[in-house]
C-alpha cells in the first residue's frame, strides 16, 4: 500500500467531525465524501487522492457509533487511518466495513502532511519514504486480514456461505 499522508494529529476526533450529523441522511459513499472532514478541514476532499493516508492522534473516531465516518472517508479515496489509538467501535468498523485502521504512536509524531508512505501489513511496518525511517506496528490479525481483503465482515460470511 502507497499513498500521502495528511496528518491530523489532534486528539479526540470524533465520528461527527470526520462525517457531521446534518449528511447521515445519506447512504452513498461518494455523496458522503464530498463532506468528509470538512468541519476540521473543508479543503480536505480537494485535496485528498485515491490510496491517501490519514494520520490522526489518539482515540481517532470516538463518538457515536456511525458507520458513515467509514463510508466517507473511503468514499473520499482514503485507504487506510494511522492513529495512536482508535475508538473500539469506530476500529470494528472499519474492519466490519473492509477498511484498514493501523495503530502507530510512532509514525503519528514523526510523519508529516505530504510525505510518501508504503504500508506492509504482514511484517506491521510503515516506510516513510519522504524521510527514509521505518515504524513498526502490531501487524493486522489473521482473522481481520481475510475480512479487509474481502471487502468486508458480510463479503466474506458470504463467501464462506458459498463455498
Amino acid at each position: 500500500m502507497k499513498g500521502k499522508a495528511h496528518c491530523y494529529p489532534r486528539d479526540h476526533i470524533n465520528t461527527d467531525e470526520i462525517i457531521p450529523a446534518r449528511y447521515l441522511n445519506m447512504d452513498q459513499e461518494k455523496d458522503l465524501a464530498a463532506h468528509a472532514m470538512e468541519d476540521i478541514d473543508k479543503t480536505f476532499v480537494k485535496k485528498v487522492h485515491e490510496g491517501d493516508f490519514i494520520v490522526a492522534g489518539e482515540d481517532f473516531g470516538c463518538g457515536s457509533s456511525r458507520e458513515h465516518a467509514v463510508w466517507a472517508l473511503r468514499g473520499a479515496g482514503i485507504q487506510a487511518v494511522i492513529a495512536g489509538s482508535f475508538a473500539r467501535i469506530f476500529y470494528r468498523n472499519c474492519i466490519n466495513n473492509g477498511f484498514l485502521a493501523i495503530e502507530c504512536p510512532e509514525a503519528v509524531q514523526k510523519v508529516h502532511t505530504g510525505d510518501n508512505l508504503t504500508i506492509d501489513l504482514k511484517s506491521g511496518k510503515i516506510l516513510n519514504e519522504t524521510k527514509q525511517e521505518s515504524y513498526t506496528f502490531t501487524p493486522v490479525p489473521d482473522f481481520a486480514l481475510q475480512i479487509l481483503e474481502s471487502g468486508g465482515l458480510m463479503k466474506t460470511i458470504l463467501q464462506k456461505v458459498k463455498a
